[in-house]
């Protein structure tokens, strides 16, 4: 074969070749492709990172820290973004998740029903394209027939119309079939009780409507806890909405996360042995850091049971930098009182996540006085 024609084919041939090296084709190469393993799904991760489920005496479907959005401002002035977002309890987190834009949540609380409690907001997301949509489904009245037109309406507007609509019975059963349909889908086993308890606190947010508060067990609503209706208006130190129904795009980035199952309610203590350690080699694995860890007031109780130590080893296994932090809440007098218009009974901490586990470490914290100063 002349020199000329073989140029091209040798180089026909080896492009060929090297194709089917870089991809390991089957048909063009005779080679097997290997097999890529299944990326854990939402209903695996809650599995495979839970901790057998505690008790604490709440209903916790809201929080009672007044002031939480406090934290934002904070937020902001330490540039803390991206990375992976770990929080207790209920949809406060949500706000800070809007802040934050991680590429991931863990929500870890002790009690399962906190777990029941976000698969139900997990579904309103899903149902809801606006804002609008997730509050009326939430509190069982019907949306407003030109949703998309609400797009633009400040928080108060969406407030008013859910005090004002009415509730409607037809229509919450309605919700309750979609509801029940969502939850099949993700995979996570449910008994019939689990999808009572999902009903009822479902219930509950239909009930109380805004004027919803925290609740204790065996215990009346104390008076300076905040309504739903003050934490979704509340604003943060300058004066601006803030929660993530505020806006439009708030929303949506907390809605993009739950419908593509990157918000993950898991079962655990925080001083347990698995959930938290185990998150955080998932989170390593990942190549990823910690960018805040909100632990509401959680720290004070696991000093009060003497697992500090526990649970400053399991933090310290975490990856984080220099810009994460823990968000912290204080109740009573060390809440002093800041909020806007009246008592707050708490306030938030945001503190770098490095400078408590070294200030631990080193014998600086040895108290949760000395955490809440």
């Amino acid at each position: 074969m002349p020199a000329q024609v073989m140029k091209p084919v040798l180089a026909s041939r080896l492009r060929t070749i090297v194709a089917c090296l870089s991809t390991l084709a089957v048909a063009g190469c005779g080679l097997a492709a290997a097999p890529q393993p299944a990326a854990p799904t939402f209903a695996d991760e809650i599995a495979r990172l839970s901790e057998p489920g505690g008790f604490f005496d709440t209903d916790n479907l809201m929080s009672n820290e007044r002031t939480y959005l406090h934290a934002l401002d904070a937020l902001r002035d330490r540039d803390v973004s991206g990375g992976v977002y770990v929080g207790v309890g209920p949809d406060q987190n949500f706000s800070y998740i809007a802040q934050v834009q991680p590429t991931l949540a863990y929500i870890v609380d002790i009690r399962r029903d906190n777990l029941l409690t976000h698969l139900l907001f997990k579904t309103l997301f899903h149902l809801s394209p606006t804002r609008i949509e997730y509050l009326a489904r939430l509190f069982g009245r019907p949306p407003p027939e030109e949703a998309r037109a609400w797009e633009a309406a400040d928080v108060g507007q969406l407030a008013t119309y859910i005090d004002q609509a009415p509730v409607d019975e037809a229509l919450i059963q309605t919700i309750r079939v979609e509801i029940d349909t969502e939850l099949s889908r993700y995979g996570v086993p449910l008994s019939s009780s689990d999808r009572a308890t999902v009903a009822r606190f479902h219930r509950t947010f239909i009930k109380h409507g805004l004027s919803l508060r925290f609740h204790s067990l065996g215990r009346p609503p104390r008076p300076h806890y905040p309504t739903y209706r003050d934490l979704l208006v509340g604003t943060d130190r300058t004066g601006a909405p803030a929660s993530y129904l505020a806006t439009r795009s708030a929303y949506q980035i907390v809605r993009s996360l739950q419908t593509r199952g990157l918000i993950i309610p898991i079962v655990g203590d925080l001083a347990g042995d698995h959930a938290v350690t185990a998150i955080g080699a998932t989170i390593t694995a990942r190549g990823e850091r910690v960018s805040a860890f909100y632990t509401s007031n959680v720290e004070f109780y696991l000093f009060q049971r003497g697992l500090a130590r526990q649970y400053l080893d399991n933090i310290a296994s975490l990856p984080r930098d220099a810009q994460s932090v823990v968000i912290r809440s204080v109740f009573g007098r060390l809440g002093r009182p800041i909020a806007r218009g009246g008592p707050s009974y708490s306030a938030p901490i945001v503190q770098p996540l490095e400078d408590l586990v070294e200030g631990f470490a080193t014998g600086r914290y040895r108290s949760y006085l000395d955490l809440a100063q």
